[in-house]
């Protein structure tokens, strides 16, 4: 595919670039520890990864926690809280490790386990700036990318979280980069090693072997894996994208029948750069388990049970199935002890089997639940169901700082929600991109495209079962892509003053001005702020958002 034309035409300062990059991220960073205790309380599921990150990092395992130790925490005491069975945990642990870091710098508590969020998510405005910068070799549009990813809602409460999203849309974004820069160094490396068009063979073989970035990306994919399996369906897409990518490279040197040979000289070393890396970085990033895999082996031997068996899975119509087998004992459970090479694959055999418990809980266990906040992620992208975190109601006028007038009362609320300007308006940038894509063959509306599609598209699958907006996270740093993509055609590549160029600016500009504003008003259901009653509705445009 060819490279369409970028909006600079001239070579931009390094310095003044990355200083630009550094500064959102920093201004970013400064908007997400604002005030990053409160709540002063565990919002939504941060009371499984905070006390399971507290507990990775004090016992080397998740250990189960005695009743009431949300309370006990809170109140400023940590001893004597976990127990010595092992918890059987239902995501990967990457991201419950770096919310641990926090919690052992700054304690157990809510600034504590909130910290790592926020630092990531202010990393991820800067791997979005750097990676519109080298898209479109401006650095005013990779500056403006980052301004949208800082101010949309859905982005801002995760950074502000003890949840797992954040640190999975940061290690698929940097994986994504490096996708990005591997087709840059791929198509220098090929022109280099072939100044001449190829007339027969395959082309440069040897040369292009090692792949440093595609190397990167694999160590980032399987971080993202091991923060959640979602990232799997991203390492698929973009690897597809990459053998594409290096077979266009290919044929535009003159190389004959580039797919299938592609498939072979370029298709096999990415594979294992990407997905072979991924998976031995995934599989190291379960250490902790595989250390202690003989406690979760001898829990299986006293209770012959996994904690799964206290439930009945259903099935595909939501009622309860009766061949459920997921509570049967591991092989390892009943064997005795090994040490050395035996004990390493004795204990990776017992991974395999609780990764097997897992996937029984999230295909099965799941379809019978429900929940308030559970939306179709068919309407994911027009925000069409947010969920709330932390509620506190009924405050009334006169206490706490009410000044609801008499008859009302006032509220805290923390929306997990994102900007709607910056999502509508992506809806329609994707719509663009697709046909940039396609008419244009423009490869960066593929990697826009490519990416929302496979970080959105395979939750349809799940729809029967309770999933939720924030979801959606992953996708967003390709919807900020496509918007930025579009400001920049419609501004147009010439820095000469014209009509066109006027108008462009003037929309591109009054976007992301409407988006800031947009954040701002939604600003107090992002940070738990004070409301009346009446303000609070003022913000609620839509009766399916309560």
């Amino acid at each position: 595919m060819r490279t369409p034309p970028v909006l600079a035409a001239r070579r931009e300062d390094p310095v003044v670039s990355w200083t630009a990059a550094i500064g959102v991220a920093l201004l970013a960073l400064v908007l997400r520890l604002w005030n990053l205790g409160e709540p002063r309380q565990f919002q939504f599921d941060e009371t499984y990864y905070a006390k399971d990150a507290w507990s990775l990092a004090n016992h080397g395992y998740v250990r189960e926690y005695v009743e009431g130790a949300d309370e006990k925490i809170l109140d400023g005491t940590t001893d004597g809280l976990w127990q010595s069975d092992p918890s059987m945990i239902v995501h990967p642990e990457v991201g419950k490790w770096l919310i641990a870091l926090g919690e052992r710098i700054f304690g157990m508590d809510p600034f504590g386990w909130r910290f790592a969020s926020a630092v990531v998510g202010a990393l991820m405005v800067l791997v979005m700036v750097r990676l519109v910068r080298r898209m479109t070799r401006s650095t005013m549009l990779g500056v403006v990318a980052g301004l949208l990813l800082m101010f949309d809602g859905l982005h801002f409460v995760l950074s502000r979280l003890a949840l797992l999203d954040i640190f999975l849309a940061f290690f698929t974004l940097c994986a994504v980069s490096c996708v990005v820069a591997d087709r840059d160094w791929y198509r220098a490396r090929l022109a280099a090693l072939a100044p001449e068009p190829v007339t027969s063979g395959w082309g440069p073989v040897r040369g292009l072997l090692w792949r440093p970035w595609l190397l990167g990306a694999g160590v980032f994919f399987g971080l993202a894996v091991g923060t959640k399996w979602t990232a799997a369906y991203p390492l698929a897409a973009f690897g597809l994208l990459v053998w594409a990518w290096s077979a266009g490279a290919r044929r535009a040197h003159g190389v004959r029948r580039p797919v299938l040979r592609s498939a072979l000289v370029d298709g096999v070393p990415a594979f294992a750069w990407m997905v072979l890396v991924a998976l031995v970085v995934y599989v190291a990033s379960w250490t902790g388990w595989l250390v202690h895999a003989d406690e979760y082996e001898k829990s299986l031997s006293s209770t012959q049970y996994t904690q799964f068996e206290a439930e009945r899975p259903c099935d595909e119509d939501g009622n309860e199935a009766n061949d459920d087998d997921s509570g049967a004992r591991w092989p390892t459970a009943t064997e005795p002890d090994a040490s050395g090479p035996g004990e390493v694959a004795q204990s990776l055999r017992s991974l395999w089997s609780y990764h097997q418990d897992l996937f029984t809980f999230h295909t099965h266990y799941l379809n019978c639940s429900e929940h308030d906040y559970a939306s179709t992620p068919a309407g994911w992208l027009l925000m069409n169901r947010p969920v709330g975190v932390a509620a506190d109601v009924d405050i009334q006028p006169g206490t706490r700082g009410c000044e609801a007038p008499e008859g009302s009362d006032c509220l805290r609320q923390v929306l997990l929600i994102g900007t709607p300007v910056l999502w509508w308006g992506g809806v329609l940038a994707l719509l663009v991109a697709v046909t940039t894509w396609i008419g244009a063959r423009d490869w960066r509306a593929g990697v826009a495209v490519v990416g929302t599609a496979s970080t959105w598209l395979p939750w349809l699958q799940y729809d029967d079962r309770p999933i939720f907006l924030f979801y959606i996270s992953l996708a967003l740093p390709f919807v900020v892509l496509a918007i930025v993509l579009a400001m920049g055609r419609l501004i147009g590549p010439s820095r000469v003053p014209t009509t066109r160029r006027t108008v462009g600016v003037v929309v591109s500009g009054s976007f992301l001005v409407l988006v800031m504003l947009n954040f701002a008003w939604f600003w107090p259901i992002f940070t738990n702020g004070l409301l009346t009653h009446g303000d609070w509705l003022d913000r609620i445009w839509f009766q399916r958002w309560i």
